[in-house]
């Protein structure tokens, strides 16, 4: 059966253990096939486990029986809170604001340029000075407020591949706007839709697909925002070998402003919880981006974000996909998903590039 790894403050009641789990100890602390009960909640705390592998098919089981996403409330979740750091407080606030400009957009209202400005500028300075905070993004979305979430987190990863491409202070802000509108139009979408948790329907999937047309049209007055960003807008979803949509547009039709909010917005997509789905490594995303979605995005979008993980500093402290921790001690720039890393308990050497069965889960922040 597949197993998915679920964030301990993120377990609902029921979901059965997917394998042993162990914690330095002779014997498992909690075993296979064991369902979660509020009482394992202390014992993960004690033993300062992130995640733990559920069966896939039971966290679905759970979700149906409830009617309801039953989750635990756990202790954990306190301490985040507790220590939260400043860029997440800036980002939460954010999230907030901008889910009432959308919701004055589904009543008709114009767009205020400014007012939207004024939600992601705070985030653009921190994420300018620390492009690894891209790369972490996935982990404060969820899936009842994915659209608000997806949109300033493209606007942040569009402005740190724009600065990576040594774009103008200026080109980058102006770059981050037109990605924080780039689904300004999904407001225009049918609510049910937006909110429906199964599959589209053929007519609903066209619908939705109709959202660059109708961003376009909404962003059409606003004279601060450049023509290059509005076609952006308009071609976010198109792709270099015509896949894409609106206009199924190739090659050199498509801007390369337009592939960098594309790239931004597949990249949040795949690494984002959706209520079909599961969180995924940024990591790991971006290995699929660079292979299996070769040729349908700009090649220098695509190596600008992939080489932001360059930058990571060394001594950053990572969780692999095997649950252990380590830092960072050395990247090679061809490789840079895959640097070498240092087991914190063991003081073992993974050099992932060869260890091709691990990967990073996620970045630890502090």
């Amino acid at each position: 059966m597949d197993a998915t790894l679920v964030r301990v403050a993120d377990l609902r009641l029921g979901s059965i253990v997917a394998k042993d789990i162990l914690a330095n100890t002779q014997y498992p602390i909690v075993y296979k096939n064991t369902k979660i009960t509020r009482e394992h909640l202390p014992v993960f705390q004690a033993f300062q486990i992130p995640r733990i592998p559920v069966i896939t098919e039971s966290i679905v089981e759970t979700k149906e029986n409830t009617g309801t996403e039953q989750v635990l409330e756990t202790v954990e979740e306190k301490i985040v809170v507790e220590n939260i750091t400043p860029f997440v407080s800036q980002y939460n606030k954010s999230i907030e604001e901008f889910k009432v400009e959308f919701s004055k957009w589904q009543a008709g209202s114009k767009i205020d340029i400014a007012r939207v400005r004024t939600i992601i500028l705070p985030l653009i300075d921190y994420v300018l000075n620390n492009r690894s905070l891209i790369f972490s993004l996935n982990e404060l979305s969820n899936s009842k407020n994915y659209i608000y979430h997806h949109s300033v987190a493209i606007s942040l990863i569009s402005a740190v591949v724009a600065q990576k491409m040594s774009f103008s202070k200026g080109d980058v802000i102006q770059m981050a706007s037109a990605a924080a509108l780039a689904d300004c139009g999904m407001a225009k979408v049918n609510k049910k839709i937006l909110k429906k948790a199964g599959a589209l329907t053929e007519y609903e999937l066209k619908e939705i697909q109709e959202h660059p047309f109708y961003s376009s049209q909404m962003v059409r007055d606003i004279s601060i925002l450049k023509s290059d960003m509005k076609i952006a807008i308009y071609q976010h979803h198109e792709r270099l070998d015509g896949s894409g949509y609106p206009m199924g547009e190739k090659g050199n039709a498509i801007a390369v402003y337009s592939h960098i909010i594309a790239v931004a917005d597949v990249f949040h997509a795949m690494t984002c919880e959706r209520v079909y789905r599961a969180k995924e490594s940024s990591f790991k995303v971006l290995e699929m981006i660079r292979e299996s979605e070769f040729g349908k995005f700009n090649i220098e979008v695509v190596h600008a974000l992939f080489n932001c993980v360059a930058d990571l500093s060394l001594g950053t402290q990572v969780e692999l996909s095997n649950f252990a921790m380590g830092t960072i001690v050395f990247i090679n720039k061809d490789a840079a998903t895959r640097p070498v890393v240092k087991i914190i308990d063991t003081a073992e050497i993974i050099d992932l590039s060869k260890n091709r069965k691990l990967y990073i889960e996620r970045l630890v922040t502090k």
